[in-house]
């Protein structure tokens, strides 16, 4: 015999799926976003001495696992990051920017802030998001800066280490870059 309730049943099992869905998606999605980002800031503190000493005098470490860029004439770029506080991640967020000028190409990249102070790590809840470039001063280290940084000549807000680079990217252009936190 049939149930009479089973259709009702049925449609209300579907609807409550549906709307756990994107719920289960996106905790997926944050779970494996959370694994890369880890990789990459273990492989980063590994192989780089002043990214492995600032790591552990920062108040935060905001990491983007792979950022990706391309433009011809106009460009931009987007990528999704974790902030860590300690070994727990604390936040999600994601980067974009665009660009305009002599360039072509295309690549990706990782990016790494080490937020030093809580006001670096303020600003990133600040004015809905942190357009990079206002606001705490960030020195974006290359391997000569890095060779002679240490952990007393760290006296700025945020450093940046870009690695993991592929692709090419040439050109000279305007850009401007923001940093927003995800909705949980």
């Amino acid at each position: 015999m049939k149930n009479p309730d089973f259709p009702r049943r049925g449609a209300l099992l579907l609807c409550a799926a549906l709307a756990l869905a994107p719920a289960v998606a996106l905790a997926a999605d944050r779970a494996a976003l959370e694994g890369d980002a880890r990789r990459a800031l273990q492989k980063l503190t590994s192989t780089v001495p002043a990214a492995n000493a600032l790591s552990k005098d920062a108040a935060a470490v905001l990491i983007f696992p792979k950022i990706t860029k391309a433009g011809l004439g106009i460009g931009g770029q987007y990528g999704d990051g974790v902030l860590f506080k300690g070994s727990k991640a604390v936040g999600f967020y994601n980067t974009s920017g665009a660009s305009y000028g002599l360039q072509a190409g295309a690549q990706q990249f990782g990016y790494a802030m080490f937020l030093m102070n809580d006001k670096a790590v303020s600003a990133l809840g600040a004015n809905e998001g942190f357009e990079v470039g206002v606001g705490p001063s960030i020195v974006v280290m290359d391997e000569g800066k890095a060779k002679t940084l240490t952990t007393t000549t760290a006296k700025d807000d945020i450093y940046a280490f870009i690695f993991g680079q592929k692709g090419l990217m040439a050109g000279v252009g305007l850009q401007g870059n923001k940093i927003t936190r995800l909705k949980d």
